[in-house]
């Protein structure tokens, strides 16, 4: 990765399908700290979502069409698949990756507004912040102020904030609040206007639109 200390920013969901949200997510961050190293992980059996409607092989074929044409070196991480028969927490996974890193790595793991607002309900989410840096990005209207973020969450977050480059040094235990990048799209909306016969192409990447199609996915 070239650095001595490598920064690797992990993207996690169910990427059931994975949209241009995550895409904006993961590149938005990635370019901002200059990453040696966007980690994209699809969650296997994720503990707060329903059933997956894709495969695995069929959500990990997306991502690598959907962040194959974007200007940042990227992998499919896909140790929680291979956890699929346990429940999939994010403790575990920062702790895997922590040990494969190394103590200097910056290891900063990325959300979404929806996330941060469920963040205290996650498995021992204040020790996330011994593996990794926690940055969010927010969506219109959303804010660290905002009503439906838990006091501790907000306080966690206010406390620990830091700039890019701060977060680029350190090798966790600092956030980031992301106030101008407006992502606020739904995988369920996709999947009820792709079962409905639409076309969401200003939603999810084209090259993924075809691939869904091909692979009869999201039917009735």
């Amino acid at each position: 990765m070239g650095l001595v200390k490598p920064c690797v920013a992990l993207l996690g969901g169910s990427f059931d399908p994975v949209h241009n949200g995550h895409i904006a997510l993961g590149v938005f961050f990635g370019q901002l700290l200059q990453v040696d190293q966007l980690r994209v992980i699809p969650a296997g059996n994720p503990w707060q979502k329903q059933g997956l409607q894709a495969s695995a092989a069929d959500r990990v074929a997306m991502l690598q069409l959907a962040f194959a044409t974007q200007p940042l070196p990227f992998v499919i991480d896909q140790q929680e698949i291979a956890r699929a028969d346990h429940t999939s927490y994010t403790i575990d996974t920062l702790r895997a990756i922590r040990t494969e890193l190394g103590p200097q790595a910056s290891i900063v793991f990325l959300m979404g507004a929806d996330q941060l607002q469920q963040f205290h309900t996650w498995r021992q989410w204040q020790q996330l912040f011994d593996y990794a840096h926690i940055c969010a990005a927010s969506r219109p209207g959303f804010s660290l102020e905002a009503a439906l973020l838990p006091s501790t969450v907000r306080q966690e977050f206010a406390r620990r904030a830091a700039t890019p480059q701060q977060i680029r040094a350190a090798p966790q235990g600092l956030t980031y609040l992301a106030t101008n990048l407006a992502v606020d799209i739904s995988a369920t909306d996709i999947r009820t206007a792709l079962r409905d016969g639409h076309k969401p192409i200003s939603l999810v990447p084209p090259i993924v639109l075809d691939y869904i199609e091909q692979h009869h996915l999201y039917k009735s």
